[in-house]
């Protein structure tokens, strides 16, 4: 599809821009409400599971998963919380992940934080459309237990049927709240299942290339995204000004040394996922190409983007949000199909807070964005 095509979007007469259909702000005895994922359920509505703190604003600090539900594909939201999953962590449960499972199940994937020593990613499944879930399956076993961040909306089901858990596994935990708690640099890896979930093995460590200087990679919050060709591509959060990319062609188990890509970022996630109704890659992270430099270092502002060659380039940027003070980051994705393209959407969750005395992750965010507004 090209730009001169007449049915490529961009051609469209038709132009809507984005809409904030639900904002999330802290209040009293709730001090934080962060990072989500959205699900269609079998009757049309929209699920967003998100993480409610209810102990403090820290990330570590006690929460349970809430939802709001959507009846007009994400334009509004019900105005009440439910409890879809009570906290069961010595401190909390946080950064979901939802799929619609090949077999029509519901799967609902998020960390388990006992301790600065053991947080891993936990399964469960709900057969009756969220309205239950079943017993917590444990990704990672006791053997390999450590503090893993597996970041919300992150889980990929592939055509396979493979589930692909991409994961930071961050060692040296010192086991105390005091200061970090664990060991920035994290080890890259992804856990895999090949039975709907039900078991799980570990892939290789995926390691980053050197740099030219000799000073170590800082490697987080890694994300994946299926490419046309069968492979996988890899995108990770780092402190070396991008984001870095590896590519597997085996399904997740081993992998290209990760290296420098053309996403310039600052140490803030970004997320890929594929447009169905295009094909194309939609990318949303925090853009600092030619940043001003009161602006380095902070996760603002928040830039989506499309590749038509499967993440070789990206054009069509647009800035979503653009407050100095702004802090966002952690987007979920979420496509609203439709019978034409003037209809279709894509639902973005993110954490929208205020940098100023630390509250960026205090503020959830849904915006609902026109598939057209993406291609002007």
């Amino acid at each position: 599809m090209q730009n001169g095509d007449e049915t490529h979007p961009a051609n469209s007469g038709r132009l809507e821009g984005p809409e904030r259909s639900l904002r999330l702000a802290p209040v009293a005895g709730n001090p934080r409400n962060s990072e989500g994922d959205f699900i269609q359920l079998a009757d049309g509505r929209w699920l967003l599971v998100y993480t409610h703190f209810y102990g403090g604003e820290s990330d570590h600090a006690a929460a349970y998963l809430a939802g709001r539900v959507s009846q007009d594909n994400g334009r509004t939201w019900s105005a009440y919380d439910t409890v879809v999953l009570p906290n069961e962590g010595t401190m909390n449960i946080m950064s979901v992940s939802l799929l619609r499972l090949a077999d029509g199940r519901i799967a609902l994937f998020y960390l388990r934080k006992q301790s600065l020593a053991d947080c891993r990613p936990i399964l469960r499944i709900s057969e009756d459309e969220a309205q239950s879930w079943s017993e917590p399956i444990e990704i990672v076993p006791d053997t390999d237990a450590g503090y893993y961040v597996v970041n919300n909306d992150r889980v990929v089901q592939l055509g396979n049927g493979r589930l692909v858990v991409p994961a930071a596994r961050h060692p040296n935990v010192r086991g105390e709240l005091s200061g970090r708690g664990f060991a920035p640099y994290g080890e890259i890896l992804c856990w895999l299942s090949d039975d709907g979930g039900a078991t799980w093995f570990a892939g290789q460590e995926v390691l980053a290339e050197a740099r030219p200087d000799g000073i170590p990679v800082m490697l987080q919050e890694p994300g994946v995204v299926p490419l046309a060709d069968g492979r996988l591509m890899l995108f990770c959060r780092t402190d070396a000004g991008s984001q870095y990319l590896a590519f597997s062609g085996d399904g997740g188990v081993s992998w290209s040394p990760l290296r420098p890509s053309q996403i310039v970022s600052p140490l803030s996630p970004a997320s890929i996922k594929r447009i169905p109704a295009t094909n194309h890659l939609l990318l949303v992270w925090n853009d600092h190409r030619n940043i001003a430099e009161p602006l380095r270092g902070k996760r603002t502002p928040l830039t989506v983007a499309v590749s038509e060659n499967e993440g070789e380039t990206w054009t069509y940027r647009r800035t979503l949000e653009d407050d100095p003070n702004g802090w966002y980051c952690y987007t979920a994705i979420a496509f609203v199909e439709a019978k034409t393209l003037e209809e279709t959407a894509v639902l973005l969750a993110y954490c929208a807070g205020d940098s100023r005395g630390n509250r960026g992750l205090s503020t959830l965010q849904v915006t609902r964005v026109p598939i057209l507004w993406l291609y002007r």
